[in-house]
């Protein structure tokens, strides 16, 4: 069997027989190890060379190979293309994908709503097998042009802040903090612009059957499971109902009250002042004061080969349905009818008063694209809805079979949740994830940072919340370093913890 690739890192040098232990037990005592060093100068090839690594940060490579043949020595000194090693290991990760059909449905009132739809995007450019899908709403506020923005350059940013040469699971295990460096990254290029309109967004990206929701403000995604089971993939960042967060916004030197008309007389919801925000996260909204952080709360959850459906929409919609009766009003129909119909139920009662958008995503078996027929309506009983399964429900217990074919039980596995809006905490990954990220490169926008020039994520921080030195990174270039104490409510000082 050909030699190849698992992984490729910067990583200190004291960590690398860890995770070759690590590599071992994955693939077997019988697999052959070997750590690579690779001298930066030489990133396209792969071969035991001399030469001079700093003593801090390496780049490596394990390579691994079938039995204890003398593969290895025989091709010694034989340069292969790193690419070459790539596909290879590429060819040997086999994942299930689901269908994954969408549609969505919008009535207008402000225009200030919009959706993203990018389906089969490519992990690995140009291998057509490593595709993965990206869904957005975006309801802006205060104009439309933090919503088009957003719209524009957030999908490009998190990627950008993804590390290159990821197998399959550790892009995975990536993307929660490439969520949070992207939407920081995108609320302070628009914020850059001068321009005073926000927006919301909810983000989705779906890859194989692993759902990532990343969110700020009110929009909303739920998804009910192939059981029937209701899962919220994203939070409410309204003042009215979040407590921590309008102590978050206080405490940084923001104020939040309810509108004043006079006479001691307080209407409406809880609004952040000045500007008259009800909501705690967004991107833009510069009027308002930077504690209004553009951080996301993130969700990432794994569904069985079962699948399931995804329901995406704006407040328009969550304003006037509960999320049983949007999926209950749907139930049987495919996505383009489900999202007009969601629409159409929360339009119905008191007309159009916002811009009201809904997105509907199925995830299905392979081939299993036909939805079933709609069924009977079906009456309310004491004003509660029965959630029905969209697909057969399964026994916990036991396979059951669909068209012959045996299907794994029904279920979620929750990977990741995080809510925290501090970036100290957000951007700090453990080993090994902390390896496939640039030591040198600002956390956030990523840029180059050279040495002495960077502020530690962790600066500022008392000595009893972490245990680190001043110069563990990750790092943040100077200009991210000011953005973050600023929505920290932190003076623009400058730090002493640099690189």
């Amino acid at each position: 069997m050909p030699t190849f690739i698992h992984r490729t890192r910067r990583i200190a040098r004291t960590h690398a027989e860890s995770d070759v232990a690590t590599t071992k037990r994955r693939h077997g005592n019988h697999a052959a190890m070997q750590v690579v060093l690779i001298p930066k100068a030489k990133p396209d090839t792969v071969s035991e060379m001399p030469g001079q690594w700093s003593p801090r940060v390496l780049e490596y490579h394990i390579l691994y190979k079938s039995g204890l043949t003398e593969e290895m020595s025989s091709n010694k000194g034989e340069h292969v293309p790193l690419s070459v090693l790539l596909k290879r290991e590429l060819a040997s990760e086999k994942v299930e994908r689901p269908d994954i059909v969408s549609g969505q449905a919008n009535q207008s009132k402000k225009g200030e709503d919009f959706t993203l739809i990018k389906s089969e995007c490519q992990r690995v450019l140009g291998d057509g097998v490593t595709t993965y899908s990206v869904f957005g709403i975006l309801d802006g506020h205060n104009g439309s042009a933090a919503a088009i923005y957003t719209k524009e350059n957030l999908l490009n940013n998190v990627l950008a802040a993804i590390p290159p040469d990821l197998n399959r699971d550790e892009w995975i295990a990536a993307l929660p903090r490439a969520l949070v460096a992207g939407f920081v990254k995108t609320d302070k290029e628009f914020q850059e612009k001068g321009q005073l309109s926000g927006t919301t967004v909810t983000f989705v990206i779906i890859e194989g059957f692993v759902v990532t929701v990343a969110s700020v403000g009110d929009s909303r995604c739920i998804l009910e499971s192939a059981d029937g089971s209701l899962h919220y993939l994203s939070a409410d960042h309204r003042f009215e109902d979040n407590d921590e967060e309008t102590e978050r916004v206080t405490n940084s030197g923001g104020e939040v009250g309810r509108l004043n008309t006079g006479g001691g007389t307080q209407i409406g919801p809880l609004r952040c002042w000045p500007g008259g925000l009800c909501l705690s996260r967004s991107i833009g909204d510069l009027d308002v004061g930077e504690f209004i952080v553009p951080v996301p709360y993130v969700k990432q959850v794994k569904l069985s080969s079962a699948g399931g459906r995804l329901i995406i929409a704006s407040d328009g919609v969550w304003d006037a349905l509960s999320a049983e009766a949007a999926l209950e009003c749907c139930r049987g129909m495919p996505p383009d009818a489900a999202a007009g119909q969601v629409v159409k139920e929360a339009v119905q009662p008191k007309g159009l008063r916002d811009d009201t958008t809904c997105m509907v995503v199925d995830i299905l078996p392979a081939e299993k694209i036909n939805p079933q027929p709609a069924p009977q309506p079906k009456k309310m009983t004491k004003g509660v809805l029965k959630v029905k399964a969209m697909f057969r429900k399964k026994s916990v217990e036991s396979t059951s079979q669909i068209g012959g074919e045996s299907v794994e039980p029904d279920f979620l596995e929750e990977m990741l949740e995080e809510g925290s809006a501090m970036l100290s905490e957000r951007l700090d990954t453990k080993y090994p994830l902390c390896n496939m990220f640039k030591l040198f490169t600002c956390a956030v926008c990523q840029v180059e940072v050279k040495p002495g020039e960077g502020v530690s994520i962790h600066a500022g921080l008392s000595s009893n919340r972490r245990n680190s030195k001043p110069w563990d990174g990750p790092f943040l270039c100077i200009s991210c370093q000011e953005k973050r104490e600023a929505m920290e409510g932190k003076n623009h000082s400058r730090s002493t913890d640099f690189l």
